[in-house]
């Protein structure tokens, strides 16, 4: 390459740098608007509508939130991958979807930029006080004993039935899955005796549990949950286990680096507020935040863990 030609490169980078850098300064220009992987006014629409008040205010710009549910959350991430990317399309989107659905469904392909993690949440795994165990210990060794485990779960793919999974496989024991199309099913179900176990998310599970109709034995997250601090973690039993449910915020790929930059450090702001933080426990979540880089680490790596346990399954979509 000649000299000149290394100069006409330079200054066409030159230019492009430039004009990104003009492009994210003035951004946003007009309002921005955040795509929820789930239905309008289940638990991630209300996280989202929570962040998106917050983002309001600090970028002084409306983010409105819009609700597109179906597939698992497929079609949400396809309409943002396909959006122009220049940050004023968002997706905020369930775990599940970039690390369960890829080994689900075929001919997936997301072409995303992770922005943050937002927060993540624990799931319960709880039974009836019939049951002849205790604590998590006793109910593995019930469970190999007596096994194999009949346990409720939302369906084929579900968190619900990932979670079971996960568990049986590290812990050794032999599990018999029943599907439910609602929770509500499925409680009565464990309730009545005719399912051993269940998996729910720790804020529906609670009333229950401090009613004393089901017994908790432990969370799925890495640390345990407040309104039931008596209840260990799985790993506390069962060492290298943590099945949290999260949910985070993405960009179409290509969105300009100074563009994700500028929404990170908006979105981690948010999650410092302390009313952000209290409504968000409030519904059971706990606020993460960090880089971009953080967010697609997390991504490779729960993509990884679920491949396994659906390989193992061999589960297929419901």
């Amino acid at each position: 390459m000649n000299g000149f030609a290394r100069r006409l490169l330079a200054a066409a980078a030159l230019a492009l740098a430039t004009s990104n850098m003009a492009v994210a300064q003035s951004y946003p220009a007009r309002p921005v608007k955040i795509i929820v992987s789930s239905a309008a006014g289940g638990p991630l629409d209300i996280v989202a509508r929570a962040v998106a008040e917050k983002l309001t205010t600090s970028l002084k710009q409306p983010v409105v939130v819009e609700a597109r549910s179906g597939a698992g959350g497929n079609i949400a991430a396809d309409l943002v991958s396909k959006a122009e990317p220049d940050g004023y399309t968002l997706l905020f989107v369930l775990s599940s979807t970039l690390t369960v659905n890829p080994h689900l469904y075929k001919d997936l392909n997301f072409n995303l930029k992770p922005i943050t993690v937002v927060n993540y949440s624990t799931q319960t795994l709880f039974v009836h006080p019939s049951l002849p165990v205790n604590n998590l210990s006793e109910f593995v060794a019930w469970a190999k004993k007596e096994g194999p485990v009949t346990y409720a779960h939302g369906g084929a793919g579900t968190s619900s039935h990932l979670v079971m999974e996960y568990f049986r496989l590290l812990a050794g024991f032999e599990t018999v899955p029943v599907p439910y199309r609602g929770s509500a099913a499925a409680v009565t179900d464990v309730l009545s005796g005719r399912v051993d176990v269940m998996v729910d998310t720790a804020t529906s599970g609670f009333p229950r549990i401090a009613s004393g109709q089901f017994r908790a034995l432990a969370v799925t997250s890495p640390t345990r949950f407040p309104l039931m601090p008596e209840a260990p973690t799985v790993a506390e039993f069962v060492p290298g286990y943590e099945a949290s449910g999260w949910n985070g915020v993405c960009a179409p790929k290509g969105t300009p680096a100074d563009i994700v930059r500028k929404l990170n450090n908006a979105i981690n702001a948010a999650l410092a507020d302390p009313k952000l933080k209290a409504r968000l426990a409030d519904l059971g979540a706990t606020p993460l935040g960090g880089s971009s880089s953080d967010f697609g680490t997390l991504i490779a790596e729960e993509t990884a863990k679920w491949s396994k346990v659906i390989r193992a399954g061999n589960i297929k979509p419901g």
